[in-house]
This record gives C-alpha cells, sequence and structure tokens, in this order.
C-alpha cells in the first residue's frame, strides 16, 4: 500500500516531468542528440540517475526527499540543450531551468536553492569523497554525481574508443 508521502513525493516530480518549459527543453535536448553515439540524455537516463541516487539514499541513511533526489535526476541535464545550441554550460543552464519549473511544481525556495546548487556541483570530480565521508557538503552533492556516473554503461558502449571521458570518470564494470 503506497504511503500519502509516497504520493506526495511523485506528484511533485510528475510536475516536473510535465512542465511545458521542461517538455520544451526536453524534446529540443532529443531532437539535437538523436544521432549522438555516444551517451544521450533521455528519459531513461534521468530516471536511472533518480533511481540509483534513491537506492544510496536508503542504503547510506542520507534522510534525501525522494521528490528532491527524483528533481536533481530529472532536471540536471536538461541544460544540455542550451549548451549545444548557446555554448551555455550545461549545468548553468539547468541550474537556471530549475528556478523556472520548481517553483511551479509545488517546492520551496530552499529546496529549489537545494537542487540548483547540486545541479552545479554534479560534474566536479572528489577524489576519495565517499557518501558517508563528504559531510561537509549536502549530501545530495555527492549521490547525484555518482549516481549521473554510475547510470552509464561505458563498459558495454560501442562508442568508447572515440569517447572523450577521461578513463576515472568511466564505468568499468557493473559495480565499480
Amino acid at each position: 500500500m503506497m504511503r500519502e508521502s509516497d504520493m506526495h513525493d511523485t506528484d511533485r516530480a510528475d510536475r516536473i516531468w510535465r512542465h511545458p518549459v521542461y517538455q520544451e527543453h526536453f524534446l529540443q535536448l532529443q531532437k539535437a542528440e538523436h544521432t549522438r553515439e555516444f551517451c544521450r540524455h533521455t528519459l531513461a537516463h534521468f530516471l536511472d540517475v533518480a533511481r540509483i541516487a534513491h537506492i544510496w539514499n536508503l542504503e547510506y541513511g542520507l534522510g534525501i526527499p525522494k521528490d528532491i533526489l527524483y528533481a536533481a535526476a530529472l532536471l540536471h541535464d536538461i541544460g544540455r540543450y542550451l549548451q549545444l545550441s548557446e555554448g551555455i554550460p550545461h549545468d548553468q543552464a539547468s541550474a537556471s531551468l530549475c528556478a523556472r519549473i520548481m517553483p511551479e511544481c509545488g517546492f520551496t525556495p530552499e529546496e529549489i536553492l537545494r537542487v540548483q546548487n547540486a545541479i552545479l556541483h554534479h560534474r566536479g570530480h572528489s577524489p576519495g569523497s565517499s557518501l558517508e565521508t563528504s559531510a561537509s557538503q549536502d549530501p545530495l552533492f555527492e549521490c547525484l554525481r555518482r549516481a549521473d556516473k554510475r547510470s552509464r554503461n561505458c563498459f558495454d558502449c560501442p562508442a568508447a574508443r572515440e569517447c572523450n571521458w577521461p578513463a576515472d570518470r568511466r564505468m568499468h564494470g557493473i559495480c565499480t
């Protein structure tokens, strides 16, 4: 049986997905990347990131609300289209879109700022950091960054030889 809080969690994430600004940028992103050989930014990628982050959240007892994780995952790469079309770094474009979309989906200003900050830091590389020891930061930052990386199947990618990602950022196996 679904708890009332679970229904609230999924409702706000669904509102992001259905939001006209989100849909406009998602459609443009799909058009821009339809011939891309490398990792594409599809709904499957966004949901993989959300689900991996949610699993870690539960495993490590981070206490991040599920809808915050899903919001960050759905929005973290949505600005990629603006990077391709206008040269705006996609983390900055995504954080800006976050500020336009999330208020209309029932999120508070504090929640929006938290998701924006995680999006702005999701590309960072923190050697040696772990979910347990990154207490100096919001655990959402590290959770999103790691889930984004772990969502990629580099070890099974037919375009891996042409990929420009450094070896230390790639997934070399199923559980690595």
